[in-house]
């Protein structure tokens, strides 16, 4: 009875030590799947790309990165449950896609707020800048950095020189209380639709006009559907790199750091390319001659600056004074 029992749990711990090393000898690298909604040759679209490929020299064997651009998996408006889900586990929805996580990051939805993209990178590297990389973390998900593409412009089937210009139009919005506020200040219609979608509706004039980046204007061919492009630089279009905490967490403190600084290296390579991107799309609009940019005067940006700052006072509690102040001080 005793040699039997003795047998019985010898071939269990073989069993056991067996079915340990099969699976151990079974597993391949971790497979990452990066999710974004934009074109490959985007700022952001190139940044991805590059952390692939950085991923692909230092952790081969270790960490496979699967890059699928252009929404092929998730739209921004899906991709942070499904990161919480675990299919997919790294993203960079804009900024104003976190709402429904933490209400803080609004802030960067403030029209006006930023006076160009070097103000804004000097608020995101202050000590509120970085805090607010860490305020996802009570709702299972990881900030990892801040990637740009630049200041907004405003599309529009019409000029647009003053806020009495936008009055009655249909502008297409990201899902943000804050945009839909600062349409509403200038008594336009803000429409919540996913960014695939923004070209169809303009192509068939179900909306009147956009808010985006000179290289998501281009690269969308939004211009070719908009005979005015107004140079407001009202806001700021980021992005922020985010994965699952539970993801982060369960890998290697060595592959931890090894992605990280992948990662800091392919975001700082992409916001380069968006500064000069930036620059070489807005030319590329004016010689296509399909869509006419309107400079604003000071005088006439001043009437847009004065329309929408109450939302600035709008949104002061859900984001805090403290920190609002913190960004205007940047421009100083």
């Amino acid at each position: 009875m005793l040699l039997r029992k003795i047998t019985t749990l010898v071939a269990t711990a073989a069993l056991s030590t067996l079915l340990v090393t099969g699976s151990a000898l079974a597993g391949g690298p971790v497979v990452l799947k990066f999710s974004h909604v934009v074109a490959e040759n985007t700022p952001k679209g190139q940044m991805a790309n590059k952390f692939k490929d950085l991923v692909a020299e230092r952790l081969a064997g270790k960490v496979t990165v699967e890059v699928f651009p252009n929404s092929q998996l998730f739209g921004d408006n899906k991709v942070l449950e499904a990161m919480l889900l675990g299919d997919v586990q790294m993203g960079a929805p804009a900024l104003s896609k976190f709402s429904r996580y933490t209400k803080k990051l609004q802030i960067f939805d403030l029209p006006f707020l930023f006076k160009d993209m070097s103000v804004v990178e000097k608020f995101q590297k202050s000590p509120k800048g970085l805090e607010l990389l860490d305020s996802l973390k009570k709702k299972g998900l990881v900030g990892l950095g801040y990637l740009h593409n630049g200041m907004k412009q405003l599309s529009s089937s019409k000029p647009l020189r003053v806020p009495a210009d936008a009055k009655g139009l249909k502008f297409r919005i990201m899902s943000s209380d804050v945009l839909a506020a600062q349409f509403k200040a200038v008594n336009a219609t803000p429409l919540k639709k996913p960014f695939s979608e923004v070209f169809t509706l303009l192509q068939t004039k179900a909306i009147d006009g956009q808010e985006n980046t000179w290289s998501n204007i281009y690269s969308k061919k939004f211009f070719e559907v908009q005979p005015y492009i107004t140079e407001s630089n009202h806001g700021v279009l980021d992005y922020m790199v985010v994965t699952s905490k539970e993801f982060w967490m369960s890998l290697d403190k060595d592959v931890q750091v090894e992605l990280k600084k992948a990662l800091d290296e392919a975001i700082a390579y992409g916001n380069q390319i968006a500064a000069q991107k930036a620059l070489d799309d807005r030319q590329k609009i004016i010689d296509s001659k399909r869509s006419e940019i309107i400079q604003l005067s000071d005088a006439q940006r001043n009437q847009w600056v004065e329309a929408m700052k109450p939302v600035w006072e709008e949104f002061e509690k859900q984001i805090g004074k403290d920190m609002i102040d913190a960004a205007y001080q940047a421009n100083m």
